[in-house]
């Protein structure tokens, strides 16, 4: 889609500015990196009133243009680069109009690049409940740029603000909040003359910024590196007075346009719930609490739809392999496609289930009490504060929470923080979980309440988090470093979840899971297909020739005797022998060499695993009866012992193992990505692997 107007969206963390973008783009969205970063690009396309199309871009929120993380470098580049492909026509800034001091420091900068502006103000419904009364029209005229007031959450004044940008004036009216050259004026001077510049804001900031910033040339940067020692220019002391005089500029706007009263009751709210919730006993009891619920409603909620959906896909596996000729191109699609794929998209209800939650507790404001509350517990084992938001967004995915390290300044805390992330157990692991615990934990109540099957899905959740807290404290005793870490985080005020936003956080979610994992499930079922349905030399036929015997004729009825050449037609395949080499190594944690094939197969991605079983078990059975993969997998028997394959101690030691193995080619990725050096992930798969086989083993040994 092509775009008329380029509109940037920029502003503090929690001034709804996601909220706000979702709404004008709609589904018309799109995600990405920003050219040569890690850093997550948010775009998309808005129709305006005139006809007109804008294309959004979500900028990472920041309290200022003066970068502490990538993520906030990224502001400036954009915003200031002229040759960036993302420069903006328009900025739009939202500010959260029940704390606009705080917020009006990154306006006050953003309007001195002489960008055009408007400012959306955000949450003005909860400024009148808090008793706040804002001039709008005069705070306007002071600052000369359009003000909209709107409350995103509630989506009322969007389509006033998609008017302020169709009429929005290309060039910049608004009034310089302070006199930026009294700072250093014979540097701005000099560096406007000698790089052509005519605006001394730009030129201020390429003194602070020009060590770091792409777009100006090496030569350009040692200009400017001389010039500062030949003004004796000091880089944090003319920020200090900068921002002195912005406040200075904020505080007078304030006093004559916005009337606050002593306390605001949202803020009064808050405290008196953050009294319980962040309580240093109560707090921990709370969250736990709130973990048990989600667990045990992942389990209840889905069980009717996770049905519906397995069997669907028997139901289709019937009618094709009916309505289809036998052959390979069948097998081949029946049971290696779609047998591959139902085995995950079976899951999607517990997927979407995970996110609704986990999205639920983001919009309310609890989860940032939770990062406040494990800070204390994280720095004892050597962590940064801030490591705590990675670890929490383990449970989602390992790798935008690595990604998200970058906030971390402190390198060991951020090495740590990356090399125990993947510890933690995120939505990939969760299908393996699901499947091996309704295998072997009964489905039943113990003292009414608790479901015995959520009661193990929570301790396993809660395993990992330990565990990723134990490695790290290892980590901090072999890993030295002398930066000291420092945790600064805003708690925002309480407030109701959006719904549509939690429904739009899962929709996306599910439709990630579906279409990576997808992709992955199809391309290795096809391939486990071929190894499962063919064999080395003419295995197959001496197969086929053993069993046209009158011993195995007259005494096995017809299903049991095309069960047999199937099973035995996949021990002697190409899967089967493979499977049939690594068994021995894998034997002592009490996996035959089918479970063998599936850990191979998800070194590709955990989720796999439900996929590879399911494919196995489709080539193996019978193409008259269909069943899930649940039922397949329950009714295995192992022919050396007749008890069932996958008991107690295998399904747990099976657990433990993708508790901790590194199986995730993505997470490995992007950590050779985020650390530009392959022993970082090759220390973290060697020490994972290590501990998976251990805990594996002792949790074999000990169930059995």
């Amino acid at each position: 889609m092509k775009a008329d107007i380029k509109v940037a969206l920029t502003g503090n963390p929690n001034t709804g500015k996601s909220t706000l973008f979702n709404l004008l783009t709609g589904l018309n969205q799109k995600i990405g990196n920003f050219p040569g970063v890690t850093v997550d690009k948010k775009t998309g396309y808005c129709p305006l009133p005139d006809g007109r199309v804008a294309e959004i871009i979500d900028l990472p929120g920041t309290y200022s243009l003066y970068p502490k993380s990538q993520d906030e470098s990224i502001v400036f580049s954009v915003l200031a680069d002229p040759s960036n492909p993302h420069k903006p026509d328009l900025v739009v800034v939202v500010l959260d109009a029940s704390n606009l001091k705080r917020n009006l420091l990154l306006y006050t900068q953003v309007a001195d690049l002489k960008i055009p502006v408007i400012i959306a103000l955000n949450m003005i419904d909860l400024a009148d409940k808090g008793g706040i009364s804002i001039n709008i029209d005069l705070f306007a005229k002071k600052l000369g740029v359009p003000v909209v007031p709107i409350s995103a959450r509630k989506k009322e004044g969007i389509d006033k603000l998609k008017a302020a940008i169709n009429f929005a004036n290309k060039i910049a009216l608004q009034e310089e909040s302070i006199d930026v050259e009294t700072i250093a004026p014979e540097l701005i001077g000099q560096i406007g003359r000698e790089l052509n510049l005519d605006n001394p804001y730009y030129a201020l900031q390429l003194a602070h910024q020009h060590e770091t910033i792409k777009f100006i040339s090496p030569a350009e940067s040692e200009r400017i590196e001389e010039l500062e020692k030949e003004f004796s220019f000091h880089s944090q002391k003319a920020q200090a007075a900068e921002t002195i005089a912005r406040y200075n500029f904020i505080n007078d706007l304030l006093y004559d346009t916005v009337k606050v009263p002593e306390t605001a009751r949202d803020e009064t709210a808050s405290n008196k719930i953050d009294k319980i919730l962040t309580h240093k006993v109560f707090g921990f009891i709370i969250f736990f609490s709130v973990l048990l619920f989600m667990f045990q409603s992942i389990f209840a909620w889905s069980a009717y739809p996770m049905e519906l959906i397995a069997d669907l896909f028997v139901w289709i596996q019937n009618n094709l392999h009916q309505l289809l000729p036998a052959g390979p191109l069948t097998g081949l699609l029946v049971d290696g496609v779609i047998g591959g794929l139902s085995g995950v998209m079976v899951f999607i209800p517990q997927i979407a289930i995970l996110f609704a939650f986990i999205s639920t507790l983001e919009d309310t404001g609890y989860m940032s009490r939770v990062t406040f509350m494990m800070d204390k517990l994280m720095r004892k084992v050597g962590l940064n504060g801030k490591s705590v938001v990675p670890l929490i967004g383990g449970f989602a995915c390992a790798v935008p929470s690595i990604m998200s390290t970058r906030t971390i300044e402190n390198w060991k805390d951020r090495m740590i923080t990356i090399m125990v992330t993947p510890l933690v157990t995120c939505s990939a692991r969760l299908p393996i979980y699901v499947l091996l615990i309704s295998l072997v934990v009964p489905n039943r109540n113990v003292w009414w309440l608790f479901n015995m099957q959520g009661l193990a899905l929570t301790g396993m959740y809660i395993f990992s988090l330990v565990s990723a807290i134990v490695v790290a404290f290892v980590f901090k005793l072999i890993l030295k470093g002398r930066e000291r870490g420092y945790f600064i985080m805003e708690l925002p005020v309480y407030r109701m979840p959006r719904w549509n936003n939690v429904a739009y956080s899962m929709y996306e979610r599910v439709k990630t899971f579906v279409l990576q994992a997808g992709k992955v499930i199809i391309a290795i079922s096809v391939i486990l297909w071929v190894l499962a349905s063919y064999g080395p030399g003419d295995r197959f036929k001496q197969i086929e020739q053993k069993y046209q015997q009158p011993q195995y004729m007259q005494k096995l009825k017809p299903d049991d005797l095309n069960r047999a050449i199937r099973s035995e037609k996949l021990e002697n395949s190409y899967a089967g022998v493979l499977g049939h080499v690594i068994e021995p190594v894998i034997k002592p944690l009490g996996f035959d060499w089918k479970i063998g094939i599936a850990l191979i197969t998800s070194f590709a991605a955990r989720e796999v695993f439900v996929g590879t079983m399911a494919t196995i078990y489709s080539v193996e059975g019978s193409a008259e009866k269909m069943e899930t993969v649940q039922k397949k997998m329950k009714s295995a028997v192992n022919p050396e012992t007749g008890k069932p394959v996958f008991s107690l101690a295998v399904a747990f030691s099976l657990m433990m193992f993708y508790a901790f193995a590194m199986q995730c080619a993505s997470t490995v990725a992007v950590v050779y990505r985020e650390t530009k050096n392959w022993r970082w992930p090759a220390i973290q798969f060697a020490y994972m692997g290590v501990l998976a086989y251990a805990v594996s083993l002792l949790a074999f040994n000990l169930l059995s």
